[in-house]
């Protein structure tokens, strides 16, 4: 048990240093969401398709948090192509989802992710943890031992420790 909380609480391997900023739009470019705007507030973003079953799951544990934190945690989930303002709209009427989705051409992701060359693909979903100065705290991409953060108990306590 003490194992798996301190793989449960421990950072993951793109933790601890600056978030990479950015300003992304809505699905209508109308908005733009920029980290800047979020300074002294928790910010979880979560790096997503909407065809990834794995990230439905987050997505109602990111409402879960929205509900029982409100305005003290921003929530962002960010799409690639080939994801469009179509399948969005869909994915979010379909799963009751209500947290912001901003497009990404892509240079985000591989900033946040650090992908380089070679690296062939990218898992999602990948849910990073920022804490009210603009630091990655965690990251956890979806496998056995993150399992719950993703499903929903094992991310309540993490966002807790990020607004003490």
């Amino acid at each position: 048990m003490l194992v798996a909380a301190s793989v449960l609480f421990g950072s993951g391997e793109l933790s601890n240093r600056r978030a990479p900023g950015f300003a992304l739009p809505d699905a209508d470019y109308k908005h733009f969401y920029d980290l800047q705007d979020y300074r002294g507030k928790v910010v979880l973003i979560d790096i997503m398709t909407t065809t990834c079953p794995h990230c439905q799951l987050l997505s109602s544990t990111l409402e879960k948090v929205k509900q029982k934190y409100g305005d003290k945690v921003a929530i962002l989930s960010v799409v690639v192509p080939p994801d469009n303002p179509t399948t969005v709209a869909q994915y979010k009427s379909v799963n009751h989802v209500t947290v912001p989705f901003v497009f990404d051409m892509g240079q985000m992701t591989i900033s946040y992710l650090q992908a380089r060359p070679g690296m062939g693909h990218v898992d999602v979903p990948h849910l990073f943890l920022i804490d009210r100065e603009g630091m990655i705290r965690n990251d956890f991409a979806y496998g056995d031992q993150s399992k719950s953060v993703f499903e929903g108990p094992g991310l309540f306590p993490e966002v807790d420790k990020l607004l003490k």
